[in-house]
């Protein structure tokens, strides 16, 4: 017998059985993030709640953007500013009409667990005002502190339905006969999402990736320490002619060998450290993917491992096998025989011969940078020499016309 669910709001049926898919993109990510920090660094009072904007395309709705909302209390329920909320949705649709973007649901913070029944009365209030079919999504905070590689993103979106909801008899009882249709009761069935990435979204994320990789926290250089007010012992200066002192000199000293050692990095450094950060991340997220796959295959029960791989390990600490994980493993493993080339030898000698075309076109580079500048130097040399040449010939001129005659210099007058 299954253990029933902890929350009662959450759906027992699998999110497979609606086929509905949620296509997020990473903007709306940011927009979410931005506003959960500056809600919580202000200090603000009431719930992070804010809306989704996207398309609906058969069984996939794609979520684009989104934007905080205004809430107010009424009767102890948080609910929706209804004349704010649809002003506001005026506007962005008014802003995003190509293509037309519509309301698709709604996000705001919840613990991992699952809804709460404080989210009820601003869902139903969507549900049967704007859209019948309203997605929830969840923003889990406490998984976004607990960040590791590989990890997925602190969220979970929510698709809700009305299902009946009958208390299970217990073992040995029988189960009372009603007339009528059941009550149907308002629950949450977690959804399966793909991440999408358009042109313009991966500029903005390219730059903040870029600024992440490479932030750093820097003073203004001219941000300058406050001046001591001067006391009765020490008059002001007030013509600034007095003695700098040791201290002043000392620290003004020291402030100016800490900017020297600040690093200035220049537009194609920035470039390199994000690509590098990039790439390490990437190896960071792979290694930790392989080591969860390995992980599973060391803790499956002893009947699905060879004898020299068995692991002696109790039932609790041993993995449930999946017959879907392990063909998809099966399946990977198969398909790394297509990387390794048939023919190594031929593979590595054409490795080593672009290596080696490579090489040559950076030597002939150099080379040809050496012949550049040493035809500048032949051509300085050649001024030099003229110049020599040409002063050499008027000094002998002037020793044949005799030793009273000279040149006229700058500033003789001709007469």
């Amino acid at each position: 017998m299954g253990l029933a669910n902890p929350n009662p709001l959450v759906s027992s049926q699998k999110s497979s059985d609606s086929g509905l898919q949620a296509v997020l993109h990473p903007l709306v990510l940011l927009t979410i993030s931005d506003y959960i920090t500056r809600h919580t660094l202000r200090g603000q009072e009431g719930p992070v709640v804010g809306a989704l904007i996207g398309q609906q395309n058969g069984r996939e709705i794609t979520i684009e953007h989104a934007f905080e909302c205004a809430t107010k209390e009424t009767d102890g329920e948080i609910i929706l500013d209804a004349a704010w909320f649809a002003q506001r949705l005026d506007q962005m649709k008014t802003i995003h009409n190509s293509p037309q973007l519509d309301l698709v649901g709604w996000y705001t913070v919840l613990p991992k667990s699952g809804p709460t029944p404080f989210i009820l009365p601003i869902h139903r209030w969507i549900l049967s005002t704007h859209n019948e079919s309203s997605l929830l999504l969840a923003f889990h905070p406490e998984e976004a502190v607990q960040h590791s590689a590989g990890s997925k993103l602190p969220l979970t979106i929510y698709e809700s339905n009305y299902e009946v909801d009958e208390p299970k008899a217990e073992q040995g009882e029988d189960k009372e006969m009603r007339d009528g249709d059941p009550p149907l009761k308002l629950k949450f069935r977690e959804l399966p999402y793909s991440v999408e990435t358009g042109e313009a979204e991966m500029i903005s994320m390219d730059f903040v990736a870029r600024g992440a990789g490479n932030a750093t926290r820097i003073e203004p250089r001219d941000q300058k320490k406050a001046a001591p007010k001067p006391s009765a012992e020490t008059p002001p200066d007030i013509k600034g002619k007095k003695p700098v002192k040791k201290e002043q000199a000392s620290n003004t000293s020291e402030g100016k060998a800490q900017e020297a050692k600040e690093p200035i990095l220049s537009s194609e450094d920035e470039e390199m450290i994000a690509a590098l950060n990039a790439k390490m991340n990437a190896i960071k997220m792979l290694q930790a993917r392989v080591n969860l796959l390995t992980t599973y295959l060391e803790r499956l029960p002893p009947s699905y491992l060879s004898p020299n791989n068995a692991t002696d390990l109790a039932a609790a600490q041993q993995t449930t096998p999946s017959y879907t994980i392990l063909r998809s493993i099966q399946a990977l493993v198969s398909r790394l025989s297509l990387l390794v080339p048939s023919d190594t030898v031929a593979y590595e000698q054409e490795m080593l011969s672009e290596a080696n075309d490579v090489h040559l076109m950076e030597l002939l580079d150099e080379v040809m940078q050496s012949v550049t500048e040493a035809r500048d130097v032949g051509k300085k040399y050649g001024i030099v020499e003229t110049a020599k040449s040409h002063s050499k010939k008027l000094l002998e001129n002037a020793a044949a016309l005799g030793a009273g005659f000279s040149f006229s210099g700058p500033g003789d007058l001709a007469i």
